[in-house]
């Protein structure tokens, strides 16, 4: 909860959730010596220390299942190890993207490309990041320097992570996830015609945790939109259920109505909204941790009027 009052009556600390742990683990170290052991490994493959409750009442459906061959015990290798294989060799990244723009990559020369993806192809556009953020770090390349053109129904978590110098732009919708974790780079979501711009292009979650650099979404987004932004700037024509919760940074633009629960534990950064109905938006978002107010200052002024003029420039929006 949000309400201070309440808050004041938790007596709960975060050293009680380390005592509980270690209790935890004292009363495991216990149960393991009771059986001569010293360590959970060691406990693998030991069905020989299971046994049926005691406790069970006769006529329960648990007294009557048959766990004989549960616990029986077997000669040989009793442990089993599968090595994980997330066929990163088949992703989007790796077979186009990537190959295309790895040389302007390692030399720092500008790159465009265009691609149609699908539904099927997550996570385009992290791999290429990651390419950048190796040999350029925290920094990346200067902006708009890699350029996807994208377009199609785009699977999650597209354009996840982008670092300054890699920038997405993408003609069509796209699933939740998109810009999560962004660090600097740019990611455009365009709706393919001016009908849509009043559906919802881009599913939830977008640019959860983002800390840097910007996203223009021409149409409506879903529930928890920019939770724990912390310093990306993003313009919106939307947003579903639990939108800003958490964010600590950041200006966030919304052309249009938010849904309820908006911006609950929000302690930082600003957002500039353009509801349906201004007095319905701050009775039902009326909590003590927003505070509310008309725009004030003109470098509030200059920041909103450029950011709509990039929205308009890379989407064309009839709203901004």
């Amino acid at each position: 909860t949000q309400n201070k009052d309440l808050r004041a009556l938790f007596r709960g600390k975060a050293q009680h959730v380390v005592n509980f742990m270690y209790f935890i683990a004292e009363e495991l170290r216990e149960i393991l010596a009771s059986l001569g052991l010293e360590t959970v490994e060691e406990l693998v493959g030991r069905t020989d220390l299971l046994q049926r409750s005691t406790q069970l009442k006769p006529n329960s459906k648990a007294a009557s299942l048959q766990i004989e061959r549960l616990i029986e015990q077997f000669d040989g290798v009793n442990t089993k190890e599968i090595s994980q294989n997330h066929h990163l060799d088949e992703g989007f990244d790796l077979n186009y993207l990537y190959p295309d723009a790895r040389y302007s990559i390692e030399n720092g020369h500008s790159f465009t490309g265009n691609y149609v993806v699908n539904n099927e192809q997550r996570d385009v556009g992290v791999i290429t990041g990651s390419a950048i953020a190796k040999q350029y770090g925290e920094e990346g390349l200067p902006e708009d320097t890699i350029l996807a053109y994208t377009e199609g129904h785009a699977g999650q978590s597209l354009a996840a992570y982008a670092p300054r110098g890699l920038t997405i732009h993408h003609t069509g919708d796209a699933n939740d996830y998109v810009g999560k974790g962004l660090s600097g780079g740019t990611v455009i979501v365009n709706a393919p015609n001016s009908q849509r711009e009043n559906e919802i292009i881009a599913g939830n979650v977008n640019f959860y945790g983002a800390s840097r650099g910007k996203a223009f979404i021409n149409g409506k987004a879903g529930e928890r939109f920019c939770i724990r932004n912390s310093g990306a700037d993003v313009v919106v024509e939307g947003i579903g259920d639990h939108g800003l919760e958490y964010m600590t940074g950041g200006h966030v633009i919304i052309l249009g109505d938010v849904g309820k629960n908006f911006g609950q534990g929000m302690s930082g950064g600003v957002s500039y909204i353009f509801p349906s109905d201004v007095e319905k938006f701050k009775k039902v978002n009326a909590l003590e941790t927003l505070e509310f107010s008309s725009i004030r200052f003109d470098e509030e002024k200059s920041l909103i009027k450029d950011m709509l003029e990039a929205h308009f420039k890379h989407t064309r929006s009839n709203k901004a």
